[in-house]
């Protein structure tokens, strides 16, 4: 199987310092044998989020109730993709609007697990790439991977890559390097976890745990966080 791979260039410069690292990326993807699709989001109409899960958690869901614009299009997209690795430019120490509002509007498949009983990010797999000439890299790679997280996403070992700096990405080799490599262990990771359909449990007796632990004696305790005990 070839995990198909989303490359999503988050600048609104098709040529600039972001999309070379996406590049760089991208061979990674193929020499680890995983399928690729470049996309440039700002060629994408994607409207700010209208809250819709704040004011009935039942009406956020996937397609989006917002319809005149091209996120359910490039919604597809990413369903249908074992992994994505997201490449944005510095906006003020953070990633690009147009991403911003990309990112809230994947609340409507996180969403998906009170309809479906599981996000529809669940089990994908992600890396992140950011680019500026100011910091800020790491504060927007670190947001990017706790949201994913949250969602279900996967993030592997290596899955970043960043350049904050005035000389020319291109002459920066461990930055080329380590976007290679976030495309290669994307790839490798989604053959790992693509057998998995369902990480987030939520058929759990939430209630009855919370008994238990309230009611648990000291002893008890002792004994479960030695792993030798478990209540019935």
């Amino acid at each position: 199987m070839k995990p198909k791979i989303l490359l999503i260039n988050a600048s609104p410069r098709d040529s600039g310092w972001s999309q070379k690292l996406l590049l760089a990326a991208n061979y990674g993807v193929l020499d680890a044998k995983g399928e690729s699709e470049i996309v440039h989001l700002y060629e994408y109409k994607v409207r700010p989020c209208k809250g819709c899960v704040s004011s009935n958690p039942k009406d956020c869901k996937f397609p989006c109730l917002i319809k005149d614009d091209d996120f359910n299009k490039l919604g597809e997209k990413i369903v249908n993709s074992e992994g994505l690795i997201i490449a944005t430019p510095l906006y003020w120490y953070m990633v690009s609007g147009q991403l911003k509002n990309l990112i809230d509007r994947l609340t409507s498949m996180e969403n998906m697990i009170i309809h479906v009983g599981r996000s529809l990010l669940d089990g994908k797999v992600a890396g992140f790439l950011a680019v500026g000439n100011d910091s800020g890299s790491i504060t927007a790679i670190s947001y990017l991977m706790v949201t994913f997280n949250s969602m279900g996403v996967h993030i592997p070992p290596w899955a970043l890559a960043y350049h904050h700096s005035k000389m020319n990405i291109l002459d920066n080799k461990e930055a080329i390097l380590n976007a290679y490599n976030v495309g290669y262990n994307v790839v490798k990771a989604a053959k790992k976890v693509s057998s998995i359909i369902k990480w987030y449990k939520t058929d759990v007796k939430v209630e009855k745990m919370i008994k238990q632990i309230k009611n648990i004696s000291d002893k008890e305790k002792k004994l479960l966080l030695a792993q030798k005990y478990r209540p019935s």
